[in-house]
C-alpha cells in the first residue's frame, strides 16, 4: 500500500488546530495561558482533567494519562488507522495528499468505508423523498408541521418500497454487498440480499461530528409488518447506547448556553419540533433507554463540572413515560448538572404540542419543569393512600431513600421539609427516616473490596510515576517548573541560555529523563519540537513529560510566560554555579593556597561569583 509522504503528514498536522477537532466532542474552556481543558473523552470523570494545548498540538489527561497529537486523538476516538486519520484531516482542510513513489491514494478501508456507505445512503434517501412514490412520506411530514426546508435541515429521506433500490444505487457507486451488510444497510434472507429500509420515512443518525453512522426509519404503510420504528443494527460505527440523535446540531448551542441546558425528548419528530420552535438543544436516544453511556457523551459536550448546567427530560404523562423518567432518575447522580422533568399539558409530546398550540407552547414547556427529585418523589407517593396512617408510613418508607440520595447538603433539608409537607407528618420523623435510609445505603456500599492481588493471586501493580507522586521539595519544584517552562515556551528562550540550563544532570530521576530528551532535540524553535521530546522520553517517565507539557503554566499572558520560563532557566544555571562553588570551596581546603592549583581554584571561584551575580541580576 502506498504511504503518505511525511512532509504532507507534517503539513496537515501544522494546518490543523487540535482544539477544533477535540471540541467536536468535548466542551473546552480556558485553563490558563495557551491551555484549554474539559472532561476527558477516554474515561468517566466528574471534574475536568483533560487539557489541550493548541500551540503545540498536544493533549494530555491528568486523570487517566491519555496523551498525544491530533492523529492519535482521532485514532483513539474513532478507531481509525493512522492513514485514515491523516486522510480525514486532509479532507477537512482541503489538502491534496501525495503518496510515496508517486503512488495513488490507497483504497479506503474499514470504518472509513462504512462512513462513506452511510453518507451515500443518506444522499440516496434524500433524493427519493422528491420522487412521486414518496407522496405518503411528504404528507406524513406535512401533517406534523414539517415543510421541505425542515426535511432538508434534518436530512430526512425516503426508502422506496422495492427490495433492492438502494442496494443497486450503492453497488453502482462501488460499495460491495459485504460493506453494505456490515454497515447495516442491507439484510440477507431466503431471497438473497435486500434493502433493510423499505417503504419508510428515514432520518439519518449522525455522530457528534456530523458524520452519518446509521438511520432510524418509521413505517408508513399498513401492509408493512415490521415495527413502527426500525433502526440500524449495531455496527462497528453505530452503537445505539452511545448515540444521541440531534447532538451534532445541538452541541454548539449547548456549549454556548447560560446555563448550559440539554433537553432530552423521546423521538426524531420531537427533536425536529423543538429545534424549529427555538429549543435548539433538544436531543433524543435512538431506539434505547437513556443510559450511562449517553450521560458520558452529554457531560463532555456540556462541560458538566460546575453543577450550573441543566438537563431537562420531557416524557409523556402516561405510565410508560413515567417509567422512562424513573429510569433516568437512577442515572441522575452521574450528572453534576441539575436534572428536571417537564411534562406537557394533556401529556402531549413536543411534536403534537407544537402542532396544536404552536412554537411558544414548546418553549413554554421548559417553564413547567420540576426538579427530578420532586417528580420522582411525587410518583412514589402516588402509589399510597395518604389519608391513612398506614399509607403515610408506607409512603415515607418508599420516598425516604430517594431524598437520602440528594448530594447537595444545602438542598437536602429543604427536600426533607417538602416530603414532610406532602405527607402531613412531623418533620423530625421524616428527617430521622431519611437519615436512616442514608446510613443504610452507606453501609451497603461501603463493603471493603479486596485488592486486585488478593482477588487473582497476582502482585499489585506499581503506581504510575506522576507529578503528584514526586516528593514536595524546593529542588523538585525548581526542576518541575523549569521543565514546564522549557517544554511550553522553550522557543522563546535564547538558545545559548537554554543549552546552558540543560547542560547539567537533574537530581530527580523522572526529570532527568525529560531533560535528556529535551537536550537531544537539535532545534527548539521548530514547530512540534516539544512533542518530539516527549515521545523520546524513556519509560516509565514519558507520561510525566506529557504532564509537564500540558500543565497550566502560571502566568497572565504569553509575554509573562516567556519571561518566567527564561527566569526559571536562569535559576537552573545559578543552581549549577552554586553546586560548582560548593565543590570548589571544598577543594580549596585541600590544596595549598600558594600553589598553581590553589590560585586557579580561587580565580575560578571569583569567576563563578561574577557569573552568578550576572544571572541573578539579569
Amino acid at each position: 500500500m502506498a504511504r503518505i509522504r511525511q512532509t504532507d503528514i507534517d503539513e496537515v498536522k501544522a494546518r490543523t488546530n487540535i482544539a477544533d477537532i477535540v471540541s467536536d466532542r468535548v466542551a473546552l474552556k480556558s485553563a490558563g495561558v495557551g491551555s484549554l481543558k474539559g472532561l476527558c473523552p477516554f474515561h468517566d470523570e466528574k471534574s475536568p482533567s483533560f487539557h489541550v494545548r493548541p500551540q503545540v498540538g498536544y493533549y494530555h489527561c491528568f486523570g487517566c494519562g491519555a496523551s498525544g497529537d491530533v492523529y492519535s486523538f482521532l485514532r483513539e476516538m474513532d478507531h481509525v488507522s493512522f492513514t485514515e486519520a491523516v486522510e480525514r484531516l486532509a479532507g477537512r482542510i482541503g489538502y491534496t495528499l501525495q503518496y510515496e513513489d508517486g503512488g495513488a491514494a490507497p483504497e479506503t478501508s474499514g470504518r472509513s468505508r462504512l462512513y462513506a456507505a452511510n453518507t451515500a445512503a443518506a444522499e440516496f434517501f434524500r433524493a427519493q423523498l422528491l420522487s412521486p412514490e414518496a407522496e405518503t412520506a411528504r404528507r406524513f411530514l406535512g401533517e406534523r408541521g414539517f415543510d421541505a426546508g425542515a426535511a432538508a435541515h434534518f436530512g430526512v429521506g425516503y426508502a422506496p418500497r422495492g427490495w433492492d433500490g438502494m442496494l443497486k444505487a450503492l453497488s453502482a457507486l462501488g460499495f460491495t454487498r459485504e460493506e453494505l451488510t456490515t454497515a447495516g444497510l442491507v439484510s440477507a434472507g431466503q431471497r438473497g440480499v435486500y434493502d433493510r429500509f423499505r417503504g419508510r420515512l428515514v432520518w439519518p443518525i449522525r455522530d457528534v461530528t456530523g458524520q452519518t453512522i446509521g438511520f432510524g426509519a418509521r413505517k408508513l404503510y399498513e401492509d408493512d409488518q415490521g415495527p413502527k420504528y426500525l433502526n440500524t443494527p449495531e455496527t462497528p460505527i453505530y452503537k445505539k447506547a452511545q448515540v444521541l440523535y440531534g447532538l451534532d446540531l445541538a452541541k454548539r448551542d449547548i456549549a454556548r448556553g447560560e446555563p448550559r441546558r440539554v433537553v432530552v425528548v423521546e423521538g426524531y419528530t420531537d427533536v425536529m419540533a423543538c429545534h424549529l420552535a427555538g429549543v435548539t438543544t433538544a436531543i433524543a436516544t435512538c431506539g434505547t433507554a437513556f443510559g450511562t453511556d449517553h450521560i458520558k457523551v452529554l457531560r463532555r459536550v456540556m462541560g458538566d463540572d460546575s453543577g450550573a448546567g441543566e438537563v431537562v427530560f420531557t416524557f409523556d404523562g402516561d405510565e410508560a413515560g413515567q417509567k422512562a423518567a424513573l429510569r433516568a432518575f437512577t442515572e441522575d447522580n452521574r450528572f453534576n448538572a441539575q436534572t428536571f422533568v417537564a411534562v406537557a399539558p394533556d401529556g402531549l409530546d413536543p411534536c403534537d404540542l407544537r402542532l396544536q398550540r404552536g412554537d411558544a407552547a414548546v418553549r413554554g414547556l421548559l417553564e413547567r419543569k420540576v426538579p427530578m427529585f420532586e417528580f420522582v418523589i411525587d410518583r412514589r407517593l402516588a402509589a399510597f393512600d395518604l389519608g391513612t396512617a398506614e399509607g403515610r408510613v408506607g409512603a415515607l418508607r418508599a420516598a425516604a431513600p430517594i431524598v437520602a440520595e440528594i448530594r447537595d447538603q444545602l438542598l437536602l433539608p429543604e427536600y426533607e421539609r417538602i416530603l414532610a409537607r406532602r405527607l402531613g407528618m412531623d418533620p423530625t420523623a421524616v428527617r430521622r427516616a431519611v437519615r436512616g435510609a442514608a446510613s443504610g445505603s452507606r453501609a451497603t456500599s461501603s463493603e471493603p473490596t479486596p485488592p486486585a492481588s488478593a482477588q487473582d493471586g497476582t502482585d499489585a501493580a506499581l503506581p504510575p510515576v506522576t507529578l503528584r507522586s514526586l516528593p514536595s521539595t524546593p529542588e523538585v519544584a525548581l526542576e518541575r517548573d523549569a521543565l514546564m517552562g522549557v517544554l511550553q515556551y522553550g522557543h522563546r528562550i535564547e538558545p545559548e541560555l537554554l543549552r546552558r540550563a540543560l547542560a547539567s544532570p537533574f537530581t530527580t530521576p523522572a526529570f532527568e529523563a525529560v531533560r535528556q530528551a529535551i537536550a537531544a532535540v537539535p532545534d527548539h524553535t521548530r514547530a512540534g519540537w516539544s512533542m518530539q521530546a516527549v515521545d523520546a522520553v524513556r519509560e516509565p517517565y514519558r507520561s510525566i513529560a506529557g504532564e509537564l507539557l500540558m500543565r497550566p503554566f502560571p502566568a497572565r499572558d504569553e509575554e509573562g510566560a516567556a519571561y518566567s520560563a527564561t527566569d526559571l532557566a536562569r535559576g537552573l544555571i545559578v543552581r549549577d554555579l552554586e553546586r560548582e562553588k560548593h565543590e570548589l570551596l571544598g577543594a580549596i581546603q585541600r590544596v595549598p593556597a600558594d600553589s598553581d592549583g590553589g590560585r586557579a581554584l580561587r580565580v575560578r571561584l571569583r569567576d563563578i561569583d561574577a557569573e552568578r551575580q550576572r544571572f541573578v541580576e539579569s
